[in-house]
């Protein structure tokens, strides 16, 4: 049964979520290039000091927002899979179901990642931050929190994601507005290409559940 989080840590999460949500409004608002640090401190009632320490740059607070906590949303659904289910199904399942959701910025955040070189970066960059949920959730369903198999499948979905989304946000032509790193398509279907990089990884899962069970 998981603890409820204390006060000091409902503080902290509001804190994150107001200092993500400024971002990724001003973003949309100026143009990602003309907001600063102060700025987004502000409009979230902190200081820039409070800022630095929750995200490193402009760039990681608003990809934060485009993501919303998607990492522990991953592990949260493969959790609530039935223990019958297939790990790498529900690890699979659970990358798409949370992958392919729009969320609430929808194509308008989508948009303003794709063109800037930065976010993109720091959107790609934000896939490793799958890892520490995934593996504890993969470590519940294995029944072993000690052995290092459910943290080596959890850094290799983590880098199977990443391929994927490389491979569907890439650049395709010439810059499409000022200050734009050039107009990137998002290629072909990204469910389809999150299963395929996904599907190597099946018979790893598949050893790591097999020796857990009797």
């Amino acid at each position: 049964m998981t603890t409820p989080p204390g006060l000091r840590e409902r503080k902290k999460q509001a804190t994150r979520e107001a200092l993500r949500e400024a971002a990724l409004r001003l973003a949309i608002e100026h143009g990602p290039d003309r907001v600063r640090v102060e700025d987004i401190a502000e409009a979230a009632g902190v200081s820039a000091r409070t800022y630095n320490n929750y995200f490193a740059s402009r760039e990681q607070a608003i990809v934060a927002a485009v993501t919303a906590d998607r990492e522990a949303r991953v592990a949260a659904s493969v959790a609530a899979r039935p223990a019958d289910v297939r790990l790498a199904d529900a690890v699979t399942d659970a990358v798409v179901e949370q992958y392919t959701d729009p969320g609430a910025h929808g194509q308008e955040a989508l948009l303003l990642v794709s063109t800037r070189p930065a976010l993109r970066d720091a959107f790609l960059d934000a896939t490793a931050g799958i890892e520490p949920p995934l593996t504890t959730a993969i470590a519940a369903r294995l029944d072993d929190t000690s052995a290092p198999a459910a943290r080596v499948l959890a850094a290799s979905a983590a880098a199977a994601v990443r391929i994927a989304l490389e491979g569907w946000i890439q650049p395709a032509g010439t810059a499409a507005r000022p200050g734009g790193g050039g107009l990137v398509v998002p290629a072909g279907s990204l469910s389809g290409r999150l299963r395929a990089a996904l599907a190597p990884l099946a018979p790893a899962f598949d050893a790591a559940e097999g020796r857990a069970r009797p």
